[in-house]
């Protein structure tokens, strides 16, 4: 009989006790910009643009990303609550422990991202693009990933849990190392092929059977 598969929690982002509120635009004064210890509110109009940011220890309440142009960000020790990221642009970024919760990331891109350590809990995220992202430790959570494109991302250690995924792409995608999925709906899947070393739930094994025999030409009659 198959050994369930475990895999270790994201280690949780570590804040300082005391943060500085800091508006977030002043993120955006500079290219290579620093920031440490803050907690940010506000938000900052669609296309503003810093790169190579360097956030350490800070915490986003219900802040405004939305249309950020963010290339080669660094974010480490960091939380976002309730926040706006909808069509955020994040390029050859880093995100390590980290938290997003209860945040819209609908339509936004990290392209080439590295993520370990990272929990997305309730969040929408539908429509976003992961395309080329490395993912380590990382768990999404009771999160909307209708159509979210992940191709030729790699996993490890991962976990996928009571998530919407339909319509999910993981063409060329990697699944080093693992990842579980569980109480996902897994209907409609493209690039399923990839799922190669993952582990799929029983409950959650229909959908997915079905994803497979459309890909290999088979039909299934009642």
């Amino acid at each position: 009989m198959p050994t369930r598969r475990t895999l270790r929690h994201p280690a949780p982002p570590k804040l300082p006790a005391q943060l500085t509120s800091t508006r977030l635009a002043e993120m955006f004064l500079a290219d290579d910009g620093v920031c440490l210890s803050a907690e940010f509110g506000g938000s900052v109009p669609p296309g503003s643009r810093a790169d190579g940011l360097d956030v350490e220890g800070c915490r986003f309440d219900a802040a405004g990303l939305a249309g950020a142009v963010l290339p080669r960000a660094s974010l480490s020790d960091v939380e976002f609550a309730g926040c706006d990221l909808a069509n955020l642009d994040v390029s050859n970024g880093v995100v390590v422990t980290a938290r997003l919760e209860r945040c819209r990331l609908t339509g936004a891109s990290w392209g080439g991202c590295s993520f370990r350590d990272v929990v997305f809990e309730g969040c929408r995220a539908d429509l976003a693009r992961f395309r080329m992202s490395r993912f380590r430790h990382v768990v999404f959570r009771d999160c909307n990933l209708t159509e979210v494109d992940f191709q030729s991302a790699e996993f490890t250690a991962c976990r996928f849990e009571n998530c919407r995924m339909e319509g999910v792409r993981f063409s060329q995608a990697v699944m080093t190392g693992g990842a579980v999925f569980s109480g996902c709906d897994l209907w409609g899947l493209s690039g399923v092929e990839s799922l190669r070393g993952a582990t799929v739930r029983a409950a959650d094994a229909q959908g997915l059977v079905h994803t497979l025999a459309a890909a290999l030409g088979i039909t299934i009659e009642d």
